[in-house]
């Protein structure tokens, strides 16, 4: 994935033999240090209150990157947007075509009513057993990430909550670890990655998400068990502070 060279330098400064990242300027080569982490916008005013609007319907309230969205199952459905005036308003759909279409369909229909079918739709299609749907294939890591938060003893956790990811997914079809906070069943610090697929991006997004939860955390990364690929564990394993690769099962 491209990254800011100062991120990729943050994170690679996380291994135990870090790699140096050099940036190309005129005809030389200059050393890339780390870049500092730079702190989210809070939501605007009002967003807050959108909050009980998303729970009565359903969907999980999360803030990331200064926005608050409703998430089913891992998978946004809605977000809170502020329009030109200031003033905060709800958005349904799943991604930025579905949103606007909702828009344009459901005008004369209440916003809860519209917003519960979008949560009933998803969480139809985001279930075991339920036929194949391109629902399912969308932000594959949250919805694992939200099983983990709704059964934290899968990773030896007591407690975890979203963490929002150092660097924002382009997109809902983009594979992208997805990060948790916590404490362990001893009440030790715990940070959690999960993750499907093959993404080597993985290990360093995983360190950095650790780095900027601050807390000097034990780190896991969870996965299906298919996903255990020895490139990941070996990488897990390189870290400074070697993290520990816990496998979930999946249908």
């Amino acid at each position: 994935m491209p990254h800011d060279a100062g991120v990729l330098a943050r994170r690679a400064s996380q291994f135990a033999e870090p790699p140096a990242v050099w940036r190309v300027v005129g005809a030389s080569l200059a050393r890339v240090e780390p870049a500092p982490f730079e702190a989210p916008p809070p939501p605007a005013a009002g967003v807050s209150a959108f909050a009980d609007v998303l729970a009565a319907a359903g969907a999980d309230p999360v803030v990331e990157h200064g926005r608050l969205i409703g998430e089913v199952l891992g998978l946004e459905v809605a977000r809170v947007v502020v329009d030109a005036a200031g003033e905060p308003h709800l958005e349904m759909g799943v991604g930025r075509f579905d949103r606007e279409a909702h828009a344009l369909l459901g005008a004369g229909k209440a916003d809860d009513e519209r917003l519960r079918a979008v949560v009933e739709l998803v969480r139809s299609h985001r279930r075991t057993g339920a036929e194949n749907h391109p629902l399912q294939l969308l932000a594959r890591a949250r919805w694992l990430r939200s099983r983990l938060l709704a059964d934290p003893a899968l990773v030896g956790a007591d407690h975890l909550a979203p963490l929002a990811p150092t660097v924002e997914a382009p997109d809902l079809r983009t594979p992208w670890p997805a990060p948790a906070t916590g404490v362990d069943r001893d009440g030790a610090p715990l940070v959690v990655v999960a993750s499907t697929g093959v993404d080597l991006d993985l290990v360093p997004a995983a360190a950095d998400a650790r780095l900027a939860d601050g807390r000097g955390a034990r780190l896991v990364l969870a996965v299906p068990a298919r996903d255990a690929l020895p490139v990941t564990v070996a990488l897990a394993v390189s870290l400074a502070d070697p993290a520990t690769v816990v496998t979930i099962d999946v249908e």
